[in-house]
Order: structure tokens, then sequence, then C-alpha cells
């Protein structure tokens, strides 16, 4: 069943420096409870990779683009795009996505 009109997704897979793992935690965990507080975020969802304990995953649901737009603007959202650049990460992907079926 669809909760909004357009609602919209985005999974990013991100590989984490060893020596960041602290740092990567602590920031992530701000970033994703300031998140489900944005009037547009739906769910917000980190996960770590039984397989490979550097890798994550950020489960993002949103109720439209506009949301996403509004994210990208705030501070915390900030927070995870410096910790990128400054080279907390060997390799990060985001694949956008619009949501089909959602309960």
């Amino acid at each position: 069943t669809k909760l909004y009109d357009n609602p919209f997704a985005v999974i990013v897979q991100a590989t984490i420096e060893p020596d960041r793992m602290a740092e990567f935690l602590e920031m992530i965990q701000t970033n994703a409870e300031a998140t489900r507080k944005e009037p547009g975020c739906l769910r917000f969802d980190v996960l770590r990779s039984q397989e490979s304990p550097n890798e994550f995953f950020f489960y993002e649901l949103y109720k439209n683009e506009q949301a996403i737009d509004y994210h990208k603007e705030q501070p915390h959202y900030n927070l995870w795009a410096e910790f990128k650049s400054s080279g907390g990460t060997i390799a990060s992907t985001s694949y956008k996505t619009d949501a089909e079926f959602l309960t």
C-alpha cells in the first residue's frame, strides 16, 4: 500500500575506514536521530554488514523528493558529507529509488 503519492527512498552502501570507525558511529547516530525528526522523513535505518564489519547500509525513506532536498540542507547531513570528504569512507554509493509497496 502506498502511504504517500511519491515516496522516495535512498539506499547508501558505505565502506568505512577502520581507523575512523568510532568517529563514524558517533556521527551516523547523530545524523540518523536528527533526520528521523525531519517533517518529511518516514524512516532512516543504519545497518551493518554481518560479513564485513566496515560496510554499512543506510535505508532512508522520505515522503517525496522535496523532503530529501530539505534533508540535504540540514547541519546533520553536512556531518556525513564532511566525513566522506575528509577520507572517512573507502567507498560510498547512493541508490535513488521510488517506493512501490510500503506497509
